[in-house]
């Protein structure tokens, strides 16, 4: 019985490992559509989103199977637990990417920011983010759980770099000021992902330790 337990325990690890590659695209998809501004790229992100709600919807029904059918310890139980508050926050992640993929049809026909460089990496610090925090649960380490955490001090430095940025563009020069926002909320957008990623990485904490901020 605990052969199964595990084999299937073993399943929702390689599932988490599926949705967090599903965000990372999404997430490079939606960068990319900031660039391009291609229609076709948008729909990408659109599917991309749509596969990481079914991704959700897969892993919850395996959650609730491994509670109702086995007979979980407590370790077990703050495993499976965790899973389903990071797919929680992981579909979030998915929302926003689409999202930012479709606020990237409203800049047809604007030039090229400067600050869509800062905006591409903080991008690639998310997805740093998102690939880290899905290891950290998959290996149970507790020290890359704390350092995805730390990390989203990047992304939120990059934000306020960029608001900064382009509210003193808007002060100075009016005429693209509508651009200037719609990049702002992108840049807004990315540092909410790092939030929901932070999320994650606490409650790969929470599997391991049994510890979080909101039981305490």
């Amino acid at each position: 019985m605990r052969t199964k337990f595990d084999d299937q325990l073993d399943m929702l690890n390689t599932e988490l490992i599926h949705m967090g590659a599903l965000i990372e695209s999404a997430i490079a998809c939606a960068v990319k559509t900031l660039i391009d501004r291609d229609e076709e790229q948008v729909q990408e992100a659109i599917w991309f989103d749509s596969q990481i709600d079914q991704k959700e919807k897969e892993i919850e029904a395996l959650c609730l199977k491994l509670l109702l059918q086995q007979q979980p310890v407590a370790s077990d139980l703050r495993l499976i637990s965790a899973a389903l508050k990071m797919i929680t926050d992981m579909e979030r992640i998915g929302d926003q990417a689409n999202d930012i993929a479709e606020l990237s049809t409203h800049l047809v026909g604007m030039p090229t920011s400067e600050r869509m460089g800062k905006i591409s990496e903080m991008a690639q610090a998310t997805i740093h983010m998102v690939n880290r925090s899905v290891e950290a649960y998959v290996q149970k380490d507790l020290d890359l759980a704390k350092k995805v955490i730390d990390y989203d001090d990047v992304v939120d430095n990059l934000f306020l770099q960029i608001k900064e940025e382009l509210t003193q563009q808007i002060r100075e020069n009016s005429e693209h000021s509508e651009y200037a926002i719609d990049l702002i909320m992108v840049a807004k957008y990315f540092e909410r992902i790092g939030d929901h990623t932070t999320n994650i990485a606490e409650w790969v904490i929470f599997s391991i330790t049994g510890q979080h901020k909101t039981l305490n």
